[in-house]
């Protein structure tokens, strides 16, 4: 138990004990970016964040440590890998007002400095547990650079009536609520859900469905459609875990 930052508590769904662990993932890397963004982390940042919570409890089972310690630690070592240094003070503060919402600061006090020495403990902890890896090569680049190609294959028109960049961009960021991140890689999760973003909006890129190959084969020629729709199966399910949670 962290001590100052679990007084309150919403009353959970009732939850098979084979979904728990995945629903509890879901709902802490919602904290960690809710809270990331109160901090003023950038995208990468959060999404470093979160693949190293992901990738900590893929060496562990959830029981064995406190969901929300880890990923307190993991915004805090997020923030020095990508040179997005953050106070442990402001981390705490937030995470804290997060989890007791009205609740006022905590007191520079004896709970605060055992939860301070809790978050350094652990950060080092996950750095032994991960054999120090915690540096990721992350879709948003080859995403960036995929939506502007797709961008100029398209009509002018049909690009800008459909908002084809800020779906992807939203696709991309709830992915890592799950750990996508750990099993496919960057190129494929960027080149799926530019493809999942288009579908939802009945998008095709002109002359595709005559082409020997596909406009996807362009960004990653050993990607394959069941990859594709696997991906985006994924992304589904975790929008249907959001409104089983909800």
């Amino acid at each position: 138990m962290i001590p100052g930052m679990m007084e309150v508590e919403t009353s959970p769904p009732v939850l098979s004990d084979k979904d728990k662990p995945l629903k509890t993932h879901f709902k802490v890397t919602r904290f960690i970016m809710e809270t990331g963004v109160k901090l003023g982390m950038q995208s990468i940042p959060i999404a470093t964040a979160c693949t190293i919570y992901h990738k900590f409890f893929h060496e562990t089972t959830i029981d064995a440590y406190d969901p929300y310690l880890v990923a307190m630690s993991a915004i805090y070592l997020a923030g020095k890998v990508e040179e997005q240094h953050l106070r442990t003070r402001d981390i705490i503060n937030v995470c804290h007002r997060y989890l007791n919402p009205g609740s006022d600061p905590l007191e520079v006090d004896c709970k605060f400095w055992e939860l301070r020495d809790s978050i350094v403990q652990c950060e080092l902890l996950m750095l032994r547990l991960l054999h120090f890896r915690v540096s990721f090569n992350h879709p948003h680049k080859y995403l960036l650079h995929y939506l502007v190609s797709v961008k100029n294959w398209m009509n002018r028109h049909s690009w800008e009536r459909n908002p084809i960049t800020t779906a992807s961009w939203a696709l991309l960021r709830d992915s890592y609520h799950g750990d996508i991140c750990l099993r496919y890689e960057a190129q494929h999760i960027a080149v799926a859900v530019l493809h999942f973003a288009m579908q939802c909006y009945g998008v095709e890129v002109p002359g595709n469905e005559g082409a020997e190959n596909q406009w996807w084969k362009v960004f990653s020629e050993d990607i394959t459609k069941t990859t594709i729709n696997n991906i985006i199966s994924e992304i589904i399910q975790i929008y249907t875990m959001d409104t089983e949670i909800a």
